[in-house]
């Protein structure tokens, strides 16, 4: 059964366990603005408490771009209280999508630069369409990324390497950007979606509860020295071992049959 929910800046469609939401302002290259924020808080928080929805795929409408980043025309009037707040919503509204607990899979379609990059770096993985361009281009504004960026971009790819990027504000191309290892796959544009579902439905052929703790594991792990991460790992390796996904997975193995996961 297929679901739709409305959202001004937003499209997003349920089927099969699978959500797609859509960055919908083509016109202006899905520029983050005030009310993107608002609805991806919202949408997330939706699908964090549904039920039928295990992996989340995130992209932008039109072939321009996933998102070409923060919306200049309220960057270019504010000063320090009003830049502090709105860094710490953009903040908050990555945190959010980071940790909701299910798998968040960025299908980037095309320009990923500034709060759109950052985007990208708060999901998961990301797919990109070899078509698909990258980008902190703050310093060339007066600034610095402010959702995450500085903090996000030289744990995934190195401190020497971001700070190339974060220091000339200049773009890389999708193939640079998988040597990099901004990005996890390439593939051609024709083929994004159809890429990013094969991906969830491999995600739904495994423990949903399997799921939530590998990617709370890694991410509480990391904030971690490694004494703290390996006794937060046996912690959760332990409280899986009481679930009845585990007894069935077990089973189902030992048994040579296909596990049926109830998320419990």
């Amino acid at each position: 059964m297929s679901q739709t929910l409305p959202f001004e800046t937003l499209a997003c469609e349920i089927e099969d366990q699978i959500a797609v939401v859509t960055l919908n302002r083509p016109q202006v290259l899905n520029a983050l603005n005030g009310q993107v924020f608002t609805d991806l808080k919202e949408i997330f928080a939706q699908l964090e408490d549904d039920p039928a929805v295990r992996v989340i795929l995130l992209t932008g409408a039109g072939e321009k771009a996933f998102a070409a980043g923060a919306d200049i025309n309220e960057l270019a009037g504010i000063g320090c209280s009003l830049g502090q707040d709105l860094s710490h919503r953009g903040q908050g509204v990555f945190r959010q999508i980071e940790t909701c607990g299910k798998p968040v899979i960025a299908l980037i379609n095309g320009y990923a630069l500034g709060g759109g990059c950052e985007l990208a770096l708060a999901c998961t993985l990301r797919l990109a369409s070899s078509s698909a361009e990258f980008g902190q281009p703050e310093v060339r504004l007066g600034l610095i990324p402010g959702y995450g960026g500085t903090q996000r971009l030289p744990r995934l790819i190195g401190s020497s390497a971001a700070l190339k990027l974060l220091l000339t504000g200049q773009r890389i191309d999708a193939s640079e950007a998988l040597r990099l290892r901004l990005v996890d796959e390439v593939v051609e544009p024709a083929e994004l979606m159809a890429r990013g579902k094969e991906l969830a439905r491999s995600i739904l052929a495994v423990a949903p509860l399997a799921v939530s703790a590998c990617i709370q594991a890694v991410y509480e792990g990391a904030d971690r020295g490694l004494e703290s991460a390996l006794r937060l790992e046996s912690t959760i390796f332990g409280h899986l071992c009481d679930t009845k996904d585990k007894i069935e997975g077990t089973r189902a193995f030992l048994e040579k049959r296909p596990p049926q996961w109830t998320g419990s």
